[in-house]
This record gives structure tokens, sequence and C-alpha cells, in this order.
């Protein structure tokens, strides 16, 4: 079999031995012309069938890394996943309620090209804004939830994230729920200036009811939480649960190297780093962040002994 592979190919094709009309020379062989090799056509694979880790540098086949929730089968590491899926693999199936899904972004200050960019947020993410709010159940506990999509110009908070974000802690309020938000965000929104600052300031007021209705906020911080965001309802939780790996920070390394001319220590900013120095209270695998939020809200619900 080895030789079948390796053997040179020839370029002519045998026709066969004929005899010789000189009894001394024997049998001869006629060659024809040089064959020509056709060669098939080279199939195209379409794209987004495979995934390259970019921790470990494994091969991964998409559907399988779908279904394993967008985390490596390899080194575990946990890639971003989109809000609406996030949603499906928490939430008892068929409880999920959207709210002030008619809300949408506006152009206050009429900032250049703001516009565009919000239609090519549209396009990219299945969301009205850049975070997704409502009501469900996780184990049979009534919850009302928000998860920040990064899709939608990097989870940035702006006006309408941040009123969405309040309705969603008052409605808590009136429902007597607790509350769990999954960050994921850059910051606020720079096309908003000073309005998407103002949302620090409304949805940690919100929060703050919240508390004082001692009703239960977990926060659970995933890749990357930055900025406006971490500086307000992401470091408000009454539990702070973040994803291995993720980054949690105010500004980015490289922002810091830039204005401080000061390298950050290794691993600085992420999850475990910042459970080490008492940022965080737990780092929860994504495979297991359902069953974790389940038995916090069993813990912590009212009436519970």
């Amino acid at each position: 079999m080895l030789k079948d592979i390796f053997r040179k190919k020839r370029k002519y094709a045998t026709l066969g031995s004929l005899p010789s009309k000189n009894p001394l020379e024997g049998e001869r062989t006629y060659l024809a012309e040089p064959l020509i090799e056709h060669e098939s056509p080279r199939k195209e694979l379409p794209d987004g069938l495979w995934v390259k880790c970019p921790k470990c540098g494994e091969v991964l086949f998409n559907k399988d890394l779908v279904e394993n929730q967008r985390v490596c089968t390899s080194c575990g590491y946990h890639f971003r996943i989109p809000a609406r899926e996030r949603l499906e693999h928490l939430v008892d199936p068929g409880t999920f309620e959207e709210w002030d899904k008619e809300l949408h972004t506006t152009n206050p200050l009429e900032f250049p090209d703001y516009q565009d960019k919000l239609e090519e947020a549209y396009k990219k993410s299945d969301v009205s804004e850049s975070v997704l709010t409502g009501q469900a159940s996780i184990e049979g506990i009534p919850v009302v939830l928000a998860f920040n999509e990064g899709n939608f110009m990097m989870g940035s908070m702006g006006s309408v994230t941040g009123e969405k974000i309040a309705r969603a802690v008052e409605r808590a309020i009136e429902l007597r729920c607790p509350v769990v938000i999954f960050s994921t965000s850059g910051g606020a929104r720079m096309q908003e200036g000073i309005l998407s600052l103002y949302q620090m300031a409304k949805t940690s007021a919100a929060l703050g009811r919240l508390a004082e209705e001692r009703l239960l906020y977990i926060s659970v911080l995933t890749d990357p939480t930055f900025g406006g965001v971490t500086a307000s309802y992401a470091s408000l939780g009454d539990i702070h649960i973040a994803e291995p790996g993720a980054l949690i920070g105010f500004t980015g390394p490289r922002v810091i190297k830039q204005t401080m001319r000061k390298e950050l220590p290794e691993g600085a900013q992420t999850a475990e780093f910042n459970q080490m120095h008492g940022q965080i209270d737990c780092v929860v695998k994504r495979e297991e962040m359902r069953k974790v939020l389940g038995r916090l809200l069993r813990y912590h619900q009212e009436g519970a002994v």
C-alpha cells in the first residue's frame, strides 16, 4: 500500500509491447502522447465551520463549540457568547418574558456617523439595544434578568441601556423578585457623552432602592467588563460572580500603560486576580452557572428558613 502511495506517476501512457520486425531487437514498447491530468475542483469549506481557540490553539468544530456553551473542550477557555444564547442555557424553557423591546436609541447629540453605527449594531445582534431585560424562572424561582449584548457596540452603556436596566430593577421591586445582571461591556458610550455617564447614577439609584427593599441582587461579570459599567451596576451586587478568565476593571491595560507608563502585573484584571483581592466572591464555570444561581436564589428566597 505504501508503495502505491509514494510511487511516481508515469508521464506517458503505455499502449503495449509489439514484436519488432528486426529479430535482433526483441519487443519494443510504444508510448502515446503525454497524459493530461485533470485536477478536480477544490471544495471550499464554508466560513464559520471551524474555530481556533485563542488560548490553547486547538481547532474546534463550531457546532460542537456551540453545544458546549462556547467553552473550549480542550482547555476550558470561555468564548464570548451572545445574550440570547446565554439566556437559553440559563433559564427554565419557555419562561422568559422580554421587557421594553420597543425602546430604541436616538442620536441626541447628533454625533457624526452614530446612526450608521447603530444600524450596523442592529444587524450584528438580535436585540434593540446593548442590554436584554425581562423576567424568567431559574430552577422554578422567578427572577428579573438583564444581559449585556457584546455584539451591540461592545455592550457599551447608552441612555437606553441605563433606562432599561433601571426599569427592570423597579419592576423587580414591584414583583418582589431578585435581580441577576450579566455584565459585558467596554464602558460608557462615547457617542452620547455626558448622557451615557448619567446612566451610572440612574442604575445605581435604582439598585439602592432594591437594597432598601431587602431584595437580592447578583452581579455576574463576564469578559470583558470595563469602564462605567464596572464603576456602577456591575460592582453593586450583594454577591459578585465572574466567569473564568474574564477581564474586569475600570481601564484596560493598554490605556494604563499609555497614561501611567507602567505595566500591570501578569494576570491582573482577570476574574481570578479580582477574586484573590476580594473584588469577586466566586468564579463559576459557564456549565455550572445555572445550578449555582439556582442554589443562591433558593437560599435568599423571601420566607426561606
